[in-house]
């Protein structure tokens, strides 16, 4: 049997790295190795029918030439962009859809699809911890022109699993911070009523943006789902807001955990340090994490002064999970 999987997967149209050499972590499908191209994420059977949409564009052909250990020229607005927690993130997943589980969901019905075009798009990868724990949606950022889930979505999700927490990354539609927070309101929608078939815990849940995904996410810890055409759903007991200018802030806003560089050259500093006041001076609970030299857009921080301070927004999470 195991010869039978190699062979297919070495036959794979477009599919170049050599399966038997990049090995695999559960006898399952093989996984991707630096020297693998962008090309070979989207033909990689463990993410078939749903590849495109793992990578930052919705039309990625100009970069499918670009090797894994390059991965950061396909997300301008980012920085420290490091290969290695990408290339885990993405193995994950392969191990995980190698053992027989799903990673990938639609969140919008195929009618929904077909009305708008642009919905084909979107979709929920599934990071699983414990059955029943809370889970987390993160929502990457690109300036609302590209998604940067291989950075700031993946690698933020594996941890959080790793904690035993459910994570959610969202790709949603490029192109308007609207339609973008429209998807984030469907896609908690979509989690809560499939909460028992995914066997996650709706109670306690969260929000985890990093630029655009912060406004994202900072729109429904604003104002709701119901807001941006979901349903009547609680808002979540804790919201993570990375690297972003938005200012909005109320006296019920969640629970919040900021994390911001000062040598941030697209959202300023001192655009994070009003917002926090505003907000404590309202008197919602905030930790504010403030780095020096991580730059816009820095994900796990690794390689940057920011690097661990995913473990302090995990705890801060938990802390909250029933506030709400």
């Amino acid at each position: 049997m195991r010869i039978k999987q190699l062979l297919f997967f070495v036959l794979v149209p477009g599919l170049s790295f050599c399966a038997a050499c990049a090995g695999s972590a559960n006898g399952g499908y093989a996984r991707l190795a630096m020297n693998n191209t962008v090309l070979d994420i989207v033909n990689h059977p463990a993410f078939q029918g749903f590849g495109e949409r793992l990578l930052p564009l919705d039309n990625n052909a100009p970069y499918y030439a670009a090797r894994l250990d390059n991965v950061g020229s396909l997300m301008p607005y980012h920085s420290h962009v490091e290969p290695g927690p990408v290339l885990d993130a993405l193995n994950f997943m392969i191990d995980e859809a190698g053992g027989g589980k799903t990673i990938f969901y639609d969140f919008y019905t195929e009618a929904q699809k077909r009305d708008d075009p642009a919905k084909a798009f979107t979709g929920l990868f599934f990071f699983r911890g414990r059955p029943g724990a809370p889970f987390a949606v993160v929502c990457p950022g690109g300036g609302f022109s590209y998604v940067g889930s291989l950075h700031e979505g993946f690698p933020l999700a594996q941890v959080i699993s790793r904690q035993g927490l459910n994570a959610f990354v969202i790709r949603y539609r490029i192109g308007s911070e609207q339609w973008a927070t429209e998807d984030l309101a469907a896609a908690i929608g979509y989690i809560f009523e499939n909460a028992e078939t995914l066997a996650v815990g709706t109670k306690g849940y969260s929000l985890w943006g990093g630029s655009a995904g912060a406004r994202m996410a900072g729109n429904i810890a604003l104002s709701g789902t119901s807001r941006y055409g979901g349903g009547n759903l609680p808002r979540p007991s804790a919201v993570v807001i990375a690297y972003t200018g938005q200012s909005g802030y109320s006296s019920d806003f969640p629970p919040a955990f900021f994390v911001q560089s000062e040598n941030d050259g697209i959202a300023p500093v001192s655009a994070a340090d009003r917002r926090v006041e505003n907000l404590r001076n309202a008197g919602v609970e905030v930790e504010y994490r403030r780095y020096r030299n991580a730059g816009h857009g820095f994900g796990l921080g690794v390689g940057t002064d920011a690097g661990g301070w995913i473990e302090h927004a995990i705890r801060f999470w938990k802390n909250h999970l029933s506030s709400r």
